[in-house]
Order: C-alpha cells, then sequence, then structure tokens
C-alpha cells in the first residue's frame, strides 16, 4: 500500500497513515489541508468536526491533531473504512470515530446536536455534493455558526449555494489549487 497522507499541523504532526485504493478516494492535498486549516485555527480547537465523505480521513485526522473535540467521519467504502479504523486505533484517541455508512443516508438522521465544522469533500462529478448541502440543509446538522468547508471539481458561488441551503449563509474565504476548488462558508 503506497497511498500515505502525513499531519501537517498540531498534536500528531509529522504522523504518517496509509489508505488503500478505492473508487474516488483522493486526499486532500498538503497544501490545500494547510490553507483550510490556517484558516480556521483559532476556532477548531475544541469543537465538534464532522467529515462527510471521510475517503482516506486526512481532513478527520488534522482536525484532530489541532485540538478537534470529537470528529465523526462517514465512510461507505469497506476498505477506506477498515483503514480509517486501524489508524484510529493508531493513536488511541476517544475523540474520533467513524461510521461505515453511505454520507447522504447518514444525513437522514435526527443528530443529538449541531456541528461547529462540516467537512465536505465527496468524489467528484457525481452530483454528492448538491444532495449533500440540501440534505445539511434541511437536517438538523448545522446551525448559526456552524462552518462548512467544501471541495468541490468547480468554483462555488453564493447563487450555487443559496439553491441548495435554506439557512443564510455567506462565503468566508475562498481558493482554488490545480484542479480543485475549496472554500469555507459559514452558516449565519
Amino acid at each position: 500500500m503506497s497511498n500515505s497522507f502525513q499531519i501537517i499541523g498540531g498534536e500528531h504532526r509529522g504522523r504518517k497513515f496509509n489508505f488503500p485504493d478505492a473508487p474516488g478516494l483522493r486526499p486532500t492535498p498538503n497544501r490545500v489541508r494547510e490553507t483550510l486549516f490556517n484558516w480556521i485555527q483559532f476556532e477548531s480547537n475544541n469543537k465538534v468536526f464532522l467529515d462527510l465523505f471521510t475517503g482516506s480521513g486526512a481532513l478527520s485526522f488534522e482536525a484532530l491533531s489541532r485540538g478537534a473535540k470529537q470528529v465523526f467521519g462517514v465512510e461507505k467504502d469497506l476498505s477506506a473504512f477498515q483503514s480509517l479504523e486501524k489508524n484510529r486505533k493508531l493513536l488511541k484517541s476517544d475523540k474520533i470515530h467513524f461510521i461505515h455508512q453511505d454520507a447522504l443516508d447518514f444525513l437522514t438522521q435526527k443528530p443529538n446536536q449541531s456541528v461547529d465544522f462540516v467537512l465536505l469533500d465527496p468524489p467528484f462529478h457525481k452530483k454528492l455534493l448538491e444532495k449533500a448541502l440540501k440534505q445539511l440543509s434541511e437536517g438538523s446538522f448545522i446551525a448559526t455558526g456552524s462552518k462548512i468547508y467544501i471541495e468541490s471539481e468547480f468554483e462555488i458561488t453564493l447563487e450555487f449555494l443559496l439553491e441548495k441551503i435554506s439557512q443564510k449563509i455567506k462565503i468566508n474565504k475562498q481558493k482554488h489549487s490545480g484542479q480543485v476548488h475549496y472554500c469555507l462558508i459559514e452558516v449565519l
């Protein structure tokens, strides 16, 4: 297994993790991950993260390393899920939990509480982003003050977001790197 990523900041900085080959699985590039966590560095400590379409776990493990109170990752691919569990056990942390389920099915459940940050990096070109945003908005996962990080193959516009999300929102930050467009939005 030659697929790996490294934690770039926080308590577990430098720690390497392996992950399997799986369709649509592409970890968030280091530069993009570093930018995201620079954006939220003063807000992420002791917060609850929900990582939908967890994949390699790069975003989940980075959030944990940088002081998250709890991280919940949802991954439907069995080999990716098993790899996430194996990596979680290496850290011996009770602050990170992985759920083997389809992210869109997971979003139909009623959560115990809203989350502070949603990490949304679905496989590209499958219209999953649109569906996930709509379901997040219709459920009770996000509330005023929640932030949603999005990675996509196209630039996210406010018009696009307003078609999917019923809450008032704003785009806080936005960039692109190569083929990846990413942004951080806030529920107002």
